[in-house]
């Protein structure tokens, strides 16, 4: 802490006055090692003021280059992926309700016809948008029901999704077609992945059940009732709970 001698201030003795010539040096050390602190401040940002000035250039441009991609380039990019979507989802959606050429509709959904793209061509030409995602899902989709069951895979594993319905549909729909590919530990493994990513009431009885059964399948008696039971306790009013106490009787047998 600095000291100051009043105006007309006088030491009383000899020993006072050195003290106060002590402190005053003190004082006088502090601020001369502060400026010479900031001097070397100075000439250390004088000497490297290109380089604080790049790098500062750097993060501007890299911040500019980021909204002006996002303003011109991906905006503009998912709205005309998501306007591609809508030729082949007439397929798709008409291959769902069709009784008959499901298969041809399907084929026209991936990919396109007359000039127009279809779920493939939307995946290759729009990489990174939220239709080209979607783009996955329903190719995935569209293969397991012409029952092409590792491109339904291939495609279904490039999903992703937080919905809670579509994340889950998803996985389980991966769980089936590696149970058509006769890989029942496989589909277990998806199986259980669609009922930890949602709880619904939809798909969770759903893929429960379909867990359970894959446990069966493998002789895991134990993981089969876990899964009936809490389709039992939990989703009493879905469908896969009408017959359930069936399975839970076949998983109880010979434990």
């Amino acid at each position: 802490m600095a000291t100051y001698k009043k105006r007309g201030y006088k030491p009383k003795n000899k020993a006072e006055g050195i003290e106060l010539d002590e402190q005053n040096s003190t004082t006088a050390e502090v601020f001369s090692t502060l400026d010479q602190s900031a001097s070397k401040t100075e000439e250390w940002v004088s000497r490297n003021q290109n380089y604080i000035l790049g790098v500062i250039g750097v993060i501007a441009v890299g911040v500019l280059g980021y909204l002006a991609y996002n303003q011109f380039v991906q905006k503009p990019k998912e709205t005309n992926a998501a306007n591609e979507m809508y030729y082949p989802q007439q397929y798709f959606d008409q291959a769902l309700s069709s009784t008959t050429a499901k298969d041809s509709l399907y084929t026209l959904a991936l990919n396109g016809a007359e000039g127009k793209y279809g779920f493939l061509d939307i995946i290759d030409e729009y990489s990174g948008t939220k239709a080209a995602n979607l783009a996955n899902y329903a190719s995935g989709m569209a293969y397991l029901n012409m029952q092409k069951y590792q491109e339904a895979i291939n495609y279904l594993e490039n999903f992703s999704s937080d919905d809670a319905i579509l994340g889950a549909l998803a996985k389980g729909s991966i769980g089936d077609a590696f149970m058509q590919l006769d890989q029942p530990s496989e589909a277990l493994v998806y199986y259980e992945k669609a009922v930890a990513h949602s709880d619904n009431d939809y798909t969770a009885p759903k893929f429960l059940y379909k867990a359970g059964t894959a446990a069966l399948e493998l002789n895991q008696k134990d993981k089969a009732l876990s899964s009936f039971e809490r389709i039992k306790e939990e989703f009493s009013d879905s469908d896969e709970a009408r017959t359930i106490d069936v399975f839970i009787g076949m998983a109880k047998s010979g434990n």
